[in-house]
């Protein structure tokens, strides 16, 4: 049987993909960003349904990457995410690097983002 007609044969050769080492080396991605930023930035974005997001971003080789988000939906909860908790039913820390200008995102203080972020 040729590998074309045999699927196996070619998922064999294929790397194997570890989700837990994936999820070990994105939270060590992202905690490695907060623990040494020198520079933070704190954006707020209105959503379609009413909600808001709530970002702190730091520069990484030359774009923002997310490294906290809080999520304050229109019903008033509230979605907190981070390298210490990446992800849940209700969504996610943001996986790809944010353009305030393309995304929409409105520049806001400091304090403004740790209000909502230690509710």
């Amino acid at each position: 049987m040729s590998e074309r007609s045999n699927p196996r044969a070619r998922w064999l050769d294929e790397p194997v993909v570890d989700p837990e080492s994936i999820k070990a080396e994105t939270v060590a991605y992202f905690r490695a960003l907060d623990e040494a930023a020198t520079q933070r930035y704190h954006f707020r974005h209105a959503d379609e349904e009413g909600g808001l997001r709530f970002i702190e971003a730091v520069p990484d080789r030359g774009e923002l990457v997310a490294i906290k988000q809080a999520e304050l939906t229109s019903a008033g909860r509230l979605h907190r995410y981070s390298w210490e908790h990446l992800e849940d039913e209700h969504g996610g820390l943001a996986d790809q690097a944010i353009d305030p200008e393309e995304d929409l995102l409105e520049i806001i203080p400091t304090e403004e983002f740790q209000r909502v972020w230690t509710q």
